[in-house]
């Protein structure tokens, strides 16, 4: 079985640059506390690279 990412917004977007805001979007996360479970793949990890300082991230099986 694939290995999967819980991620979860910790901190607000509110003063984040414009691409910070859009990759969130494009995680799903729309308010602190909101996860989403995605695949470990490079795009995932890329995604996460861009925000890490707004996020948690947890591996999961």
């Amino acid at each position: 079985m694939a290995a999967r990412l819980k991620v979860t917004q910790i901190k607000s977007k509110v003063s984040e640059k414009q691409n910070q805001r859009d990759t969130l979007r494009s995680l799903g996360l729309k308010r602190i506390n909101d996860f989403v479970v995605r695949p470990d793949d490079a795009q995932t990890r890329g995604y996460v690279k861009t925000v890490a300082h707004l996020v948690k991230v947890e591996e999961i099986d």
